[in-house]
């Protein structure tokens, strides 16, 4: 499989500080939901759009570092991921290469709170930083890519693809613990905010 390294596409790092090994990393190839593995493998629930011969990796970074003072999102683009003064900032960072799934296609994609199992919903809901006190959650508010791991892509021709997010955060110990892909891009609006249609396939892994 080919695929781009996560260091390389990780926030570099400094001389003080450098670049953190991935705290959680898996390579699998997809099998039937019928031989899922407890909290180990990768499994498919639609073979159409993720076939059993189709690759995921996921690698997690846990950078240690700060954020100076309350900086928006956009100043984070225009400064560059390492944020003020050059230093890396504090939260999580994952990275997501799929090969040989559906071609030409937008998948919604979210980390979740449990396992993969042999039925769709046994991943539980999406994990959230800061937890909707309904559930299930279509609130903007708490559904959207800053509180949640969203982690959607559109596959080339081939069916790869990448993607990669950074938050602000870390994750809670044990509380999250698989990547599911969704059949269809994830809404944001209200309502319906980090609903994506079926889930197609999940991936276990240990994050940290």
């Amino acid at each position: 499989m080919t695929v781009i390294s996560p260091a390389a596409a990780a926030p570099s790092a400094t001389a003080a500080d450098p670049s953190p090994n991935p705290t959680a990393f898996v390579l699998e190839r997809f099998r039937p939901a019928s031989q899922a593995q407890g909290d180990r493998g990768a499994v498919t629930y639609d073979s159409a759009l993720v076939p059993t011969t189709a690759v995921a990796l996921v690698a997690e970074l846990r950078l240690p570092g700060k954020w100076h003072g309350e900086m928006r999102d956009h100043e984070m683009r225009e400064q560059g991921e390492h944020g003020k003064h050059g230093m890396p900032p504090r939260g999580t960072f994952v990275f997501l290469a799929l090969r040989g799934v559906e071609p030409d296609h937008h998948f919604g994609i979210h980390v979740h709170t449990r396992p993969c199992g042999t039925r769709p919903d046994s991943s539980g809901p999406h994990y959230q930083n800061m937890k909707d006190p309904e559930q299930p959650s279509t609130n903007p508010k708490y559904a959207n890519p800053r509180n949640e791991m969203w982690l959607d892509v559109t596959t080339n021709s081939r069916g790869d693809a990448r993607a990669k997010s950074l938050v602000k955060w870390h994750f809670r110990a044990g509380e999250a613990r698989s990547v599911v892909i969704h059949e269809h891009g994830t809404s944001t609006h209200q309502g319906r905010a980090g609903m994506a249609g079926d889930r197609v396939a999940c991936i276990n892994v240990p994050f940290k």
